[in-house]
């Protein structure tokens, strides 16, 4: 289905956003897989997954199965969790893997760096090799990745700048964090599922517009007024507050702050939206990564994990801090399915934007649309 999205890219104060069949159609949805997800960094898991060397976590990816996996030399990897035999999945739960990665069909077996080290019978009962299978070029399908903030990022094109240099402007905007960031535990971790378009939570955590209305709690000291837009077109978008409240114990006890920040974070914090799929958040004595899962056209799940600036201490403390979190994301959940029923209008023209209040929002539906022109040309090229 070819949309109409040429008044997306117009300036924020004409541009309409994106219309209907990009939240409502699944032809649609596989066209911003390829273009959005598939063609950019996209985020699948955080580095914390997999703490210990030969910890291997499989997920899937739309539609993609992949595995993590810490190798004996402590390097995050990821591949195609598929044997090159037969193509068989490899491993089809969490779990620790001390030797090789046994495929379970034909017991083909690899190094935790992916590289093929035994084909029991290949050559026939009692010969593990033959001259057709070169095992030097049968190894796992890496697939390109990058962590930073603890996120783990996947290029499944494999064509993208690097990482590094794609996103120079928020890695040097937060460089202050690029120190060891420590995730809270079990107690720190949740997942929400949202009957709504993956882009629909990106769209709502970019703005600070709903603050008063969605989280009259977080705007009673936190206000609207507080907040200032950041907006890097073909990059990231989202939001800071002059005013972050650290949370407290009963005991008056707080969290250690992070090494080293100058003073703009002493009451500040930022919350970004990495393109396509990565919500941030940071403050001086913790950050959190909100990774979606498009798990469907109308069906996402946010994967929140929760970092401090140092090693377990507090666990009463990380639980509060995690409740209070979860208590403002799940407040979200209405307005964005909300928006999402609110896609079946037929009328519906893909809405305006505020000028003052919407440019993260807008500054997403620029980059969605690009991706997708991009994606389009390249495809009239090939015919």
């Amino acid at each position: 289905m070819n949309t109409d999205i040429g008044s997306v890219r117009r300036p924020v104060d004409v541009a309409n956003g994106l219309p209907n069949p990009h939240y409502t159609n699944e032809a649609v949805f596989a066209e911003e897989r390829d273009a959005a997800l598939f063609r950019n960094w996209a985020g699948i898991g955080v580095a914390a997954d997999v703490p210990n060397p030969g910890d291997a976590r499989p997920i899937t990816f739309l539609g993609v199965p992949l595995l993590i996996m810490r190798g004996h030399d402590s390097v995050v990897r990821v591949f195609q969790n598929i044997c090159r035999h037969r193509g068989m999945v490899l491993v089809d739960a969490p779990r620790n893997i001390a030797g090789a990665i046994r495929c379970p069909y034909h017991s083909w077996c690899y190094s935790h760096q992916g590289r093929l080290v035994a084909t029991p019978h290949v050559g026939g009962p009692g010969h593990n090799v033959h001259d057709a299978i070169r095992r030097e070029e049968l190894g796992l399908i890496e697939v390109r990745s990058h962590i930073w903030m603890d996120v783990i990022f996947v290029n499944i094109s494999g064509d993208a700048p690097p990482f590094g240099a794609l996103h120079a402007g928020v890695i040097e905007r937060w460089k202050e964090f690029d120190q060891p960031l420590h995730h809270g535990g079990e107690d720190s971790t949740f997942s929400l599922s949202v009957k709504a378009n993956w882009k629909l939570a990106v769209e709502n955590y970019c703005e600070s517009y709903h603050l008063p209305w969605v989280h009259p709690g977080l705007n009673s000291y936190s206000r609207l007024e507080d907040h200032y837009n950041i907006i890097e077109y073909g990059r990231y978008s989202g939001q800071g507050t002059l005013v972050y409240r650290q949370i407290r114990g009963e005991d008056g006890a707080i969290f250690p702050d992070f090494a080293g920040l100058p003073d703009k974070w002493d009451q500040g914090g930022e919350y970004l939206a990495i393109y396509p799929n990565v919500l941030l958040g940071v403050q001086r004595d913790h950050a959190y990564a909100i990774i979606l899962e498009p798990v469907g056209l109308d069906a996402t799940v946010e994967h929140v994990h929760i970092y401090y600036a140092g090693a377990r201490t507090d666990d009463a403390l990380r639980r509060r801090n995690a409740e209070q979190w979860k208590g403002v994301f799940i407040e979200d959940i209405s307005v964005v399915e909300g928006m999402q029923k609110g896609r079946r209008a037929p009328d519906f023209d893909g809405g305006r934007f505020s000028p003052a209040m919407d440019g993260p929002t807008h500054c997403f539906h620029d980059w969605v649309a690009g991706q997708v022109e991009a994606h389009r040309a390249m495809a009239r090229a090939a015919e």
